[in-house]
C-alpha cells in the first residue's frame, strides 16, 4: 500500500500518496477522481520509480485555497466549456478561482520541491493534463518527461472535429451558475458519479472498493463545489495555456495518449507546439484509461518513462 502523507504547498494542504524508489514519476488525476485512479498504474511502476499521486487542490482529501476565489459573471464559464467560446471569457470569470490549470501546475512544482525531488516524469489525465501541459512548459529542467490523455488543451488548434458537436454537456453543467449544479445534485452524488465510471469504461464499471472511495470524495455539497471550480476556471486555464504557447514551445519528449471519446485531438493540438512528441491510442478502451486499459497503458509508459520509445 501507498504511504499517504499529508504536504502544505502553495497555501493548500495535498492529500499524497507516494510508493517505490527511483526516479520520480507525479501522476495528476481528472474528474471524477482522486489519486486512487492510478492505484493499478502505481503497482506497476513501483519498481522502478518513486510514484507520487496527490489528490488535486480541492479534490478528495485535500484542502482548497480560502473561500472568496472568483468573482465574474455566474454564467461566464458557458463561454469556455473545454477551454472554447469568446477569446476574452478569461476575462469575466475564472481570475483568482484558485483552481485554473496553472496554479495547479505551481502545486504540482512545488509539491517536487517539497519532497526533495529536483527531477520528475510528470503523467496527467482529464483534468490533470493541463497543468502537467504548463508545469513542463514553464519547467524544462524540472519535468523530464511528460505523458498527457485524455483531454484538451484550451483552445489550442486541432480538437475541432472533436468540438464540432459541441464540448461535452457536463461542462456547461459543472460551469453554470455557481450553485446551481450542486443543487441539483446533492443527495445524488452516487448515482451521478456512477454514470461517469461506466461511462469511461465503456460500461464495464470499476472495482466496488474503488468506486466507493470515489463517490466518497464527490459527496456532499462542498466537494462538489471544489470540484466544480476547476471547471469554472476554465476560461482561465485557457488563457494561461494560449499566453504560455505564444512564448514557448514544449521541449521535453512528450507523449500523448487517446481512447474514447478524446482519440488523436489532444495529439493534434501538441503537434505544432512540441519538439519531440508521440502518440498513441489504445483501441477498445474509455476515457479512464488508467481503471480501464490499465496494462495497456503501461506497455506504453513504462519504455517511455524509461526513455526507450
Amino acid at each position: 500500500m501507498p504511504e499517504l502523507r499529508r504536504v502544505p504547498v502553495n497555501g493548500v494542504e495535498l492529500n499524497v500518496a507516494l510508493a517505490g524508489s527511483g526516479p520520480a514519476v507525479l501522476l495528476l488525476h481528472g474528474f471524477p477522481h482522486t489519486w486512487e485512479v492510478w492505484t493499478d498504474v502505481m503497482a506497476g511502476l513501483t519498481d522502478r520509480h518513486l510514484v507520487i499521486a496527490p489528490d488535486l487542490r480541492g479534490f478528495g482529501a485535500s484542502s482548497g485555497p480560502a473561500a472568496g476565489h472568483g468573482t465574474g459573471r455566474a454564467d461566464a464559464g458557458r463561454d469556455a466549456e473545454y477551454g472554447t467560446g469568446r477569446a476574452d471569457a478569461g476575462r469575466d470569470a475564472g481570475y483568482g478561482t484558485g483552481y485554473d490549470a496553472g496554479t495547479l501546475a505551481d502545486d504540482a512544482a512545488a509539491l517536487l520541491a517539497a519532497l526533495g525531488v529536483s527531477s520528475a516524469a510528470v503523467v496527467g489525465i482529464d483534468a490533470g493534463t493541463p497543468p502537467a501541459f504548463l508545469l513542463a512548459l514553464r519547467r524544462p529542467g524540472l519535468v523530464r518527461r511528460l505523458v498527457v490523455m485524455e483531454s484538451l488543451l484550451g483552445r489550442l488548434p486541432g480538437a475541432e472535429d472533436f468540438l464540432a458537436g459541441g464540448p461535452p454537456w457536463w461542462f456547461g453543467f459543472h460551469a453554470a451558475a455557481p450553485g446551481l449544479a450542486e443543487t441539483v445534485l446533492e443527495g445524488h452524488e452516487a448515482a451521478y458519479i456512477d454514470w461517469f465510471l461506466n461511462a469511461g469504461t465503456l460500461g464495464e464499471g470499476v472495482r466496488p472498493p474503488l468506486r466507493d472511495a470515489f463517490v466518497r470524495a464527490y459527496t456532499g455539497r462542498e466537494a462538489l463545489g471544489r470540484a466544480f471550480a476547476s471547471y469554472r476556471a476554465l476560461p482561465e486555464s485557457a488563457a494561461r495555456i494560449e499566453r504560455a504557447v505564444a512564448t514557448a514551445r514544449l521541449t521535453v519528449p512528450t507523449m500523448a495518449l487517446g481512447a474514447r471519446p478524446v482519440g488523436t485531438a489532444l495529439e493534434r493540438q501538441l503537434r505544432p507546439v512540441t519538439d519531440d512528441l508521440t502518440g498513441h491510442v489504445i483501441d477498445d478502451c474509455g476515457h479512464i484509461i488508467p481503471l480501464h486499459r490499465p496494462r495497456a497503458l503501461l506497455t506504453l509508459l513504462r519504455p517511455f518513462l524509461a526513455g526507450a520509445a
